[in-house]
């Protein structure tokens, strides 16, 4: 069913409303002309006020905001308005809707894709060329007012992640612009909530690390999250990494956590895991010994500035502290074993620490000349890790006399637990082989 379709069925709104002048926008226009699942509906209503939306039981959202929601469907209506900055960052902006046309609304757009309108008969409104960037695959801004909302290097950022498999690439003039934003300190404006929500979309797409390096392109990136820019430029031994810059390899790692659908948790562990890299004494290159312990510092630091929920601020900090372990599991005391399953809580479940995993198989396959190479410390680690949740520490908690000696003596028969589960796992390794 079409959109207008739908509204027609909606016996709830008045004849006025029936007859206004709407029009389907944005991502819905896109999405279709792309071949793509339309997932929402936005609409463009022209030469209506405010007081007849809210006439025809719309709610408003925002006071001051002339978007409503449609009382049965819930999609967004908005009035035809005109911007006009007035102040730093995104939020310095004054509305007009009085008298604006159709045309004057999609000029305020981010992108010419986003700027194409569909009217009640289906005929297509698209007077910035949109659909001949959408032919092209070209992210093209709309005007110069583009500059004016900073949550635009973002969005595009997220948008050349997002379509970047449909072979779409920023268009020139436009990273020309972003730069120029950046250099006038707009991003400096941008807050830890926008910055977050358009990065968690972008690690959602089937190429997140585009996003980086279009941020990267711009020069963005320092600005907004140093920590992974400051891996660009910074050498690792050829021997194992071939790629040799380690900005190159977290990218490569991240698009194979990509490749492989891996969660948006451990696609934002890949990301974390070498951060520190970044800051490696110059004294001690290529090498980068300690650089597990500087990278926790580090993970910290972006996840407490960036305001990230508890989950991924602890996996980034426990990924960049044990990601190297599991590159020689197999090698590992037991003690050490029992240090990583207790950061992840393997003993209560297995999703952290299974998410710890995908990102070191990421990291593992990050590298060039390495992409389908074999890693059977991953399985290793997995197969221990659900064997252990076997333990049963009942029977030595009844035996123990005091808090601490419950805790000692648990410590203790989990180490030999280990120890023991290792031993079975080398010997019908051996009788497997004869």
């Amino acid at each position: 069913m079409n959109y207008i379709s739908k509204l027609n069925n909606i016996s709830s709104h008045s004849n006025a409303f029936q007859q206004a002048t709407i029009y389907l926008v944005g991502g819905a226009v896109r999405d279709r002309l792309l071949g793509l699942a339309v997932r929402e509906r936005d609409y463009v209503v022209v030469g209506v006020t405010q007081k007849q939306m809210i006439e025809w039981r719309f709610e408003q959202v925002g006071s001051d905001f002339p978007v409503f929601l449609h009382p049965v469907s819930h999609e967004e209506y908005a009035l035809a308005r005109t911007e006009k900055k007035q102040g730093l960052g995104y939020k310095g902006f004054v509305f007009s809707t009085k008298d604006v046309s159709l045309e004057q609304d999609l000029l305020r757009r981010d992108l010419t894709i986003n700027a194409i309108a569909e009217d009640k008969k289906g005929v297509l409104i698209d007077p910035y060329n949109g659909q001949s960037d959408i032919e092209n695959q070209i992210l093209r801004h709309v005007s110069d007012a583009f500059m004016e909302d900073p949550v635009r290097i973002l969005r595009v950022a997220r948008f050349a992640a997002r379509f970047a498999n449909l072979g779409f690439k920023v268009a020139t003039e436009t990273i020309d612009l972003m730069r120029q934003m950046v250099k006038n300190g707009e991003v400096s404006h941008l807050v830890p909530e926008r910055v977050v929500a358009e990065m968690f979309k972008a690690l959602d797409t089937d190429a997140p690390q585009v996003f980086f390096e279009v941020l990267r392109d711009c020069d963005a990136l320092p600005a907004i999250f140093p920590e992974v820019a400051a891996l660009f430029g910074v050498p690792q031994c050829s021997e194992h990494h071939p790629e040799i810059d380690t900005g190159v390899h977290v990218m490569m790692s991240l698009a194979n956590a990509a490749k492989r659908q891996t969660s948006r948790l451990a696609r934002f562990a890949v990301l974390c895991h070498d951060l520190g890299k970044g800051n490696t004494p110059a004294d001690l290159l290529p090498n980068h010994h300690g650089h597990e312990q500087r990278g926790v510092v580090l993970a910290e630091k972006m996840s407490k500035r960036l305001k990230l929920p508890k989950k991924y601020r602890q996996i980034a900090m426990k990924t960049a502290e044990l990601h190297t372990h599991i590159q020689r599991f197999d090698e590992l005391k037991p003690q050490t074993i029992l240090k990583i399953f207790k950061a992840f809580g393997v003993d209560k479940n297995l999703f952290m620490f299974t998410q710890f995993i995908e990102s070191s198989i990421s990291d593992n396959l990050g590298r060039k000349g390495f992409e389908n190479s074999e890693y059977p410390q991953a399985q290793s680690a997995l197969k221990l890790a659900y064997q252990f949740q076997k333990f049963d520490s009942k029977a030595f908690i009844e035996n123990a006399m005091t808090g601490e000696e419950i805790a000692n003596v648990l410590h203790q028969e989990q180490i030999l637990f280990i120890k023991k589960l290792r031993d079975e796992a080398i010997l019908a390794t051996k009788n497997s082989r004869n």
